[in-house]
């Protein structure tokens, strides 16, 4: 049985989503416990010219999304990046998951050898449907989850490896 784009992208990024949803509320809570005001988690990352917890999410979720839409062939939803506390940042995960829930395998038939044209700082770039999500689309989207969940790790908070990857 052969895999398709949808099977290799939308299920992984609805689990992952889900699993960062899950880091939040932990962050909160620990925040919560020892008497830190949560927003104090949400701004803060892990060296001072890398982008705090707030923008990895939206990063994540944006990634999630423009991946899904450009597979399918349909424009992504638009997300203005003003997330500041912890319940906005759910409700941008809650999002992202209601897009990508709309999502069908027939709408990303035939992807992975369809051009996907980006245009990333100034530059334009093409590649096919399967090399643009398995070496651009999902590394990037790994790199923001896994660093919104070093954010909070390196905070204090009890997080581990079943945190970031979920139950199986």
């Amino acid at each position: 049985m052969s895999l398709s784009m949808y099977d290799v992208s939308v299920p992984v990024f609805l689990r992952m989503l889900g699993n960062l949803a899950a880091i939040l509320r932990k962050g909160v809570e620990s925040a919560e416990s020892r008497g830190i005001d949560p927003e104090v988690f949400a701004s803060a990352r892990l060296a001072p010219d890398m982008f705090p917890l707030t923008r990895q999410v939206q990063i994540a979720c944006d990634a999630a999304k423009g991946a899904g839409a450009r597979l399918a062939g349909i424009e992504a939803p638009s997300h203005p990046d003003v997330e500041t506390t912890f319940p906005e940042l759910q409700a941008r995960i809650d999002a992202t998951i209601a897009f990508l829930n709309t999502l069908t395998p027939e709408q990303m038939a035939g992807a992975d050898s369809k051009p996907v044209v980006l245009k990333m700082q100034g530059v334009e770039m093409t590649f096919t449907g399967q090399v643009f999500l398995l070496n651009l689309a999902m590394p990037n989207f790994y790199f923001h989850i896994s660093t919104a969940y070093d954010i909070l790790r390196h905070n204090g908070v009890a997080l581990g490896k079943r945190d970031l990857l979920g139950a199986a």
